[in-house]
């Protein structure tokens, strides 16, 4: 199966490019099997700021958790979090 790829398309706008990419097949365009792998070691994910409100009481508990682990306790939550959703 040597297809050639197809030329991808000059697009006028980032609308019709989105456009094309919804109803065309990526493949037609890409040797996928030819990709490699990389690594982007300094990429961020996004964040988002929330407004999470807790009882006193149970502020108080997760931050004498984390001043235990020496780990600021937003981060900490953070963490609980992600360890909570992968453990489903």
């Amino acid at each position: 199966m040597n297809k050639q790829p197809k030329a991808i398309p000059a697009f006028v706008n980032e609308a019709e490019e989105r456009a094309y990419w919804e109803s065309h097949d990526s493949t037609e365009h890409l040797n996928w099997a030819a990709a490699k792998k990389v690594s982007l070691p300094h990429l961020k994910p996004t964040t988002k700021t929330i407004s999470l409100r807790l009882p006193q009481h149970l502020l108080d508990s997760i931050k004498v958790a984390a001043n235990a682990r020496d780990v600021p306790y937003q981060s900490l939550i953070k963490v609980w979090l992600q360890e909570k959703l992968h453990s489903r």
